[in-house]
């Protein structure tokens, strides 16, 4: 091998260890799903089949460290690197903010258990306050409006399933927010006794 070939590997295997690392980055910073598009923008590439090659190299990775981090493919070639969640009742006081505040929390939980739900019925139920809820949980992805007449119809994202680990069916979803809250209530009541 001649010394421009060692060189040329050398830098290879230090620019695909480069664009593992800023993969890595963005998937841990993100903290939701990201999909190949905007990994692909990270390391400054269009090419889908390199992402791909370079995820699947991060998923073996966290497969073969057994730590408490795991990277988790998603319906549509979305990714998402999360704690394990053996790991999560011992660690969970120690996160500094939620993702959201009780209020737009609160929206949120409205819309996801009666979508599809007009916009009108949001402000009528959950107040005028509610105007903001709806923009910062826009901002995050985690509803999607249509126009209907005139007015909007909101619903849940893939997103907002993704990271509270629910169902992308409406069905599915329904029942799992529905057991969810069933949970909460009784522990409501324990509380109260």
């Amino acid at each position: 091998m001649t010394s421009k070939q060692s060189i040329t590997k050398v830098y290879s295997k230090q620019k695909c260890a480069d664009e593992l690392a800023k993969l890595e980055a963005a998937l841990y910073v993100a903290g939701r799903p990201l999909n190949i598009k905007t990994l692909g923008s990270i390391i400054r590439t269009r090419s889908k089949k390199k992402v791909r090659v370079l995820v699947d190299i991060l998923l073996t990775n966290y497969q073969e460290r057994n730590g408490a981090l795991e990277l988790i493919e998603l319906k549509g070639e979305r990714f998402v690197l999360q704690l394990k969640s053996q790991y999560v009742p011992h660690v969970k006081r120690l996160a500094i903010r939620p993702l959201l505040s009780k209020g737009p929390l609160k929206t949120l939980s409205y819309i996801a258990y009666r979508q599809p739900v007009m916009k009108t019925k949001v402000i009528s139920v959950r107040g005028s306050h509610a105007y903001r809820h709806l923009k910062e949980l826009k901002t995050l992805n985690l509803i999607t409006t249509e126009t209907f007449g005139r007015t909007k119809i909101i619903k849940t994202t893939d997103a907002f399933a993704d990271y509270f680990n629910l169902s992308h069916d409406l069905r599915s979803l329904k029942r799992q927010l529905k057991s969810i809250f069933n949970v909460h209530d009784k522990l409501d009541e324990n509380l109260k006794n």
